[in-house]
């Protein structure tokens, strides 16, 4: 997206300042020092020092702010969400709270006429992210979930790659996402009825990336616990035939964070991991080919995604979001199967 598409700047709000709020706003920033129309004006929570631009640290990727996160003169802090949704300058909202505040805060920024960019998971239980699935169709505004590696450099090649069948159909898809527990918000993550655990909160980001690559599974097969788990995703007769996504909280803390993945199609295999940032591999007959990346990640992409739907207008811009609740609802109900599966250690149909 450039400025030229729009000149008017958008007002950005963001809901939580934990690790996750910390992030959206590094984003947002980024964005309006690349040239985009927008300005973060507003802040939203209960901690005072946060309101303040106190920044923290953490985070999987070693992505935790340093220093004062915003100036504090020119972005104002709110104690709740409501003051902020009140606020006229406030045209986009990052929601960064806990999940089972997500629907809730969501459905409340659209019925004040704000755009919306909620965190993932949207809800733990499908029926949940219906409500806000419906509430959406209902808003003018746009509602997008934060599905931060549908937007991230290599994974949106591989999908563009599968989708146009450069090299030929996928035999197989493997995914791993490892590491150890979140150290921030503990009480929140160490509650399994509020999180889902490692199951709902990290391994969502592989069953979302499977889904938009090859659709609905017709089953899952689920073995480990909630902390470490691998499901194998089983298509029809049109879909691969192997596809598998390893998901884990409980590493050691010294054993580093792990996101990879390989996929094999009919004339080359595609590999991106973390440990190589920057680069996509295309092992092929010939050799291996190096792709360049852009210098940016899944965070950056996803919040000038959602800028550039909202700068299209008209009855196009919904369409145009490359993750949308009903996608939400969609890896809620395969998420669902995975942890019946889990619990059943026998394959699960998923729910249409």
């Amino acid at each position: 997206m450039s400025k030229r598409k729009s000149q008017r700047s958008f007002g950005i709000g963001v809901v939580g300042l934990g690790f996750m709020g910390r992030t959206h706003v590094q984003a947002w920033q980024a964005a309006a020092a690349a040239g985009l129309p927008c300005e973060l004006v507003a802040v939203a929570d209960s901690d005072a020092a946060r309101r303040a631009g106190e920044a923290g640290g953490g985070g999987n990727l070693g992505n935790g702010a340093g220093g004062r996160l915003f100036d504090p003169a020119r972005v104002r802090g709110y104690a709740s969400a409501a003051e902020l949704y009140s606020d006229p300058r406030v045209d986009i909202v990052s929601i960064c709270t806990y999940t089972d505040s997500h629907v809730e805060l969501a459905s409340a920024a659209l019925a004040a006429g704000k755009h919306v960019l909620v965190e993932k998971p949207v809800a733990l239980a499908s029926r949940d992210v219906k409500k806000l699935l419906d509430a959406s169709a209902r808003a003018r505004t746009l509602c997008m979930p934060a599905m931060c590696m549908r937007f991230w450099p290599g994974w949106t090649e591989l999908r563009a790659a599968v989708a146009r069948k450069t090299y030929g159909p996928v035999r197989s898809a493997v995914f791993q996402r490892l590491g150890s527990g979140p150290s921030w918000s503990r009480a929140f993550y160490g509650d399994l009825e509020r999180s889902g655990g490692a199951l709902i909160d990290l391994h969502i980001h592989d069953a979302d990336f499977a889904y938009a690559l090859f659709g609905a599974p017709v089953a899952v097969s689920t073995s480990g616990t909630l902390a470490h788990m691998t499901t194998q995703y089983r298509y029809g007769p049109r879909g691969p035939r192997h596809v598998t996504a390893e998901g884990a909280w409980d590493l050691a803390p010294s054993a580093g964070f792990r996101m990879r993945f390989l996929v094999a199609c009919e004339r080359a295999t595609l590999e991106w991991d973390l440990a190589r940032a920057g680069e996509l591999c295309v092992h092929g007959a010939d050799g291996t080919r190096k792709v360049a990346l852009a210098a940016q990640t899944g965070y950056d992409g996803e919040v000038r995604h959602l800028l550039d739907a909202i700068a299209s207008g008209g009855s196009s811009a919904r369409k145009r979001l490359g993750a949308t609740l009903a996608d939400a609802h969609a890896v809620a109900r395969i998420l669902e199967a995975e942890r019946k599966s889990l619990a059943a250690q026998r394959p699960v149909r998923v729910a249409r």
